[in-house]
């Protein structure tokens, strides 16, 4: 289920069909990610084509992520995206001996999902992580009942 990280040419412009190949997804697909997602909006040449920038790549590439891989619904990969993005953009490196002062004086390091040089994550931490969803998701639904029966 892990794919390689995917090898972006150095180029300035792509067009909709390379970005789709990149991607591995339908030219449809990228064309409605371009209509959900406003952070992903290539320019149109005098033609009328879609012409890609690498930023516009890789932010195909994270939606496809969160969406495939990840596993969120459109609204969760919107609020994803814009807090990352929100978070000043290119996000920084942190190192293990970096920090950053907490308003109460107190240090504490970013989590690691705040960087990018994130290592992708293997198959077995995914199938992980889904069950540990998956167990949230019962909690929950156990706690809202437990609710709605008291407030009976």
């Amino acid at each position: 289920m892990s794919r390689p990280a995917v090898a972006i040419p150095e180029k300035l412009f792509f067009k909709i069909g390379e970005v789709c190949e990149l991607a591995g997804v339908q030219a449809h697909v990228l064309r409605y990610w371009e209509s959900e997602f406003p952070m992903l909006a290539p320019q149109k040449n005098r033609a009328g084509q879609r012409v890609y920038r690498k930023r516009d790549v890789e932010m195909a590439l994270r939606i496809k992520e969160l969406l495939y891989e990840d596993q969120y619904t459109i609204a969760g990969a919107k609020k994803r995206l814009n807090n990352e993005l929100r978070g000043g953009g290119k996000l920084k490196v942190v190192n293990g001996e970096e920090s950053t002062e907490a308003s109460n004086g107190e240090e504490f390091a970013p989590p690691a999902t705040y960087t990018r040089n994130v290592a992708p994550r293997t198959v077995e931490e995914k199938q992980g992580l889904k069950q540990l969803a998956s167990e949230l998701r019962e909690l929950l639904a156990l706690l809202e009942q437990e609710n709605k029966d008291r407030t009976k």
